[in-house]
């Protein structure tokens, strides 16, 4: 289902919890969410949509990759940017690395190690920042 993205800054600087099997309805909502928005938007964390979970999804050219419980294990390359979300009004500044390695589970809560670089680990170190409440 398609939700209404939330745009409340105090709500979106809470905290997330780490996702269960119980929710994998939100994966879904969260799939068909950003489908509905891919023309302005290339990731999504559930907080985006009213659920304090850790679960983001990214586009990646057509296909759309479900993270649940993300983890950054490895990162290298600092740089600055500027970056904006779907959730706030403007760009602003942050820091972000060039290469990172994630594990997280997959949709059917398998466990996957990932390496990202350039513009997708960007989006997925974007989405991961959601769970702590850190807006850009």
């Amino acid at each position: 289902m398609v939700r209404k993205i939330v745009r409340d800054p105090m709500f979106l600087q809470q905290k997330s919890e780490s996702a269960t099997e119980a929710d994998k309805q939100v994966i879904q909502d969260l799939i068909d969410t950003l489908n509905a928005n891919l023309e302005r938007c290339v990731g999504m964390a559930a907080n985006m949509i009213g659920v304090r979970k850790q679960i983001i999804v990214v586009a990646v050219g057509p296909i759309i990759i479900p993270m649940i419980n993300p983890v950054i294990t490895k990162k290298s390359g600092k740089y600055e940017t500027e970056e904006g979300c779907l959730s706030l009004d403007g760009m602003r500044r942050c820091t972000r690395y060039k290469e990172i390695e994630v594990d997280y589970l997959d949709q059917n809560f398998q466990k996957q190690h990932g390496k990202y670089n350039d513009f997708i680990g960007q989006v997925i170190q974007h989405e991961i920042d959601h769970f702590s409440g850190q807006l850009i």
